[in-house]
């Protein structure tokens, strides 16, 4: 019985120092979003360089989820979620000292790398703790941590910038950070580390890292030249990167996880669609909110929160479903839910009534908060233990892949209908059409993946 007791602590423990790990990178993300307004008053930024503040952070998890994942695999979980940790504490303390846009941006960098090898090792861990059957409930309580994180971002975000100014929200957070780091220090004893011994492909994460760099760096920038120059490299390093991959005999990334593992592969692929869909919503609505309806940045945030608590009120219970029901089915109906309800923002304008867009960002978050965690729980039960690092990291990469071509698509429409201009009442009407130009766009995007959703078999071909 004491046994049985020991291991029930253990687990409790993990799940909650997993949810703080996910918890606070998310509130810190989404709280920068309602501050962007202010920042780029403070440091002149133009509709670009404010994107960048969000783009940045999201490049950095892209290049090294993956790379930190395979990681953690070989030299401990554990210890590489620690030094995670402690890159994100001093990246965030040293944020709030930025004397400009640009060297903001570098610290966003920075806690983008650390939220990457957070997020790829405690995700690895809880996939390690909890086995099939029960790990959909755990990993819907851990997404349900990152969307309260999401939720509360919002309204954190938008009253300290209020009150306290922009450097608050990094200053705030350091508490917790502190903490989290003293829990995964001392009430978690073992460690993982499935691959150890074997040697990291140093080759296979180099031409990775500037593949996924020259591709959402150089879409970010299209349809200028200097875009297509990088777009096409990062293409020719991913196929040299492939190439690689084949030939070493620890790879970063097991190629057969995506040529012999239908499940995984196309949970993948879904991933990168939600997320290409949903990543710029929070960026249009603060724009919309703060700039076309001129809220303060408590109001929008309190309006914002609405699309996130949606996602957190249904995390827990549709991973809780996927682990009884086909999760392909469950995402799938998720994304039919935010397409709907991203094709209808087409309809918004600067006399839309609030309450509209409520209920849309309501839509929105339902449809995602189905589609989460069932996808989530269908990556990592669909490959072995020894590939869990890698499993978690191909994840996180997968997801900001999506995140970043979102994010692209939107700057995209800012520099054709916007240009590098400030965001000013005489540009209000093309701030309006860019966002609803992209809103489409997306719509397109999410429906596409109610296809891409349903072409996965069910929970049968775990890569041994």
């Amino acid at each position: 019985m004491s046994e049985i007791n020991e291991d029930k602590s253990f687990k409790n423990t993990v799940l909650v120092v997993a949810a703080l790990a996910a918890f606070l990178p998310a509130l810190f993300s989404t709280s920068v979003v309602l501050a962007l307004p202010e920042i780029g008053s403070e440091f002149n930024a133009d509709a670009i360089e404010m994107g960048w503040i969000m783009n940045s952070f999201s490049l950095a998890i892209g290049i090294f989820m993956l790379i930190t994942g395979r990681l953690g695999d070989i030299v401990g979980r554990k210890k590489l979620f620690l030094f995670g940790m402690l890159l994100f504490t001093c990246s965030t303390a040293f944020t709030v000292f930025s004397q400009s846009i640009y060297i903001l941006i570098i610290f966003r960098v920075l806690q983008g790398i650390s939220h990457a090898i957070v997020y790829s090792t405690i995700m690895a861990i809880v996939s390690a703790v909890f086995k099939t059957g029960e790990r959909g409930k755990a990993v819907g309580i851990n997404l349900t941590a990152t969307y309260l994180g999401v939720s509360l971002g919002p309204f954190y975000g938008g009253i300290l910038t209020q009150y306290l100014g922009w450097r608050s929200l990094f200053f705030l957070l350091l508490p917790f950070q502190i903490l989290t780091l003293i829990l995964i220090k001392y009430k978690i004893k073992a460690e993982w580390a499935d691959s150890a011994g074997e040697k990291f492909d140093f080759k296979g994460s180099l031409a990775f890292g500037i593949a996924i760099f020259g591709c959402m760096y150089g879409f970010s920038i299209l349809p200028s030249m200097q875009g297509w120059i990088f777009l096409t490299g990062g293409i020719l390093f991913g196929v040299l990167f492939v190439f690689i991959e084949k030939k070493v005999d620890h790879p970063v990334l097991e190629i057969g996880l995506f040529s012999n593992n239908r499940m995984f592969a196309v949970s993948c692929m879904a991933s990168i669609f939600a997320y290409s869909a949903t990543s710029a919503v929070g960026f249009f609505s603060s724009l919309y909110l703060q700039y076309l309806k001129g809220f303060d940045s408590t109001t929008a945030g309190l309006i914002m929160i609405s699309q996130p608590l949606a996602m957190t009120l249904l995390s827990t219970l549709a991973g809780k479903i996927s682990d009884k029901k086909n999760p392909a089915i469950i995402a799938s109906i998720g994304f039919g839910i935010a397409s709907l309800g991203l094709v209808l923002f087409w309809f918004i304008n600067e006399n839309s009534d609030i309450t509209y867009m409520i209920c849309l960002l309501v839509i929105i978050g339902i449809g995602f908060g189905l589609f989460s965690s069932p996808n989530t729980n269908a990556i990592m039960s669909s490959v072995d233990k020894k590939y869990l690092g890698i499993a978690s990291g191909t994840l996180g990469t997968v997801r900001t892949i999506g995140q970043m071509l979102g994010m692209g698509i939107a700057l995209m429409l800012f520099s054709f209908y916007i240009g590098r201009e400030q965001i000013t009442p005489s540009i209000y009407p093309d701030l309006l059409m860019a966002i609803r130009a992209g809103f489409l766009v997306f719509a397109f995007i999410a429906a596409a993946g109610i296809f891409v959703s349903l072409a996965r078999n069910k929970r049968n071909n775990i890569i041994k």
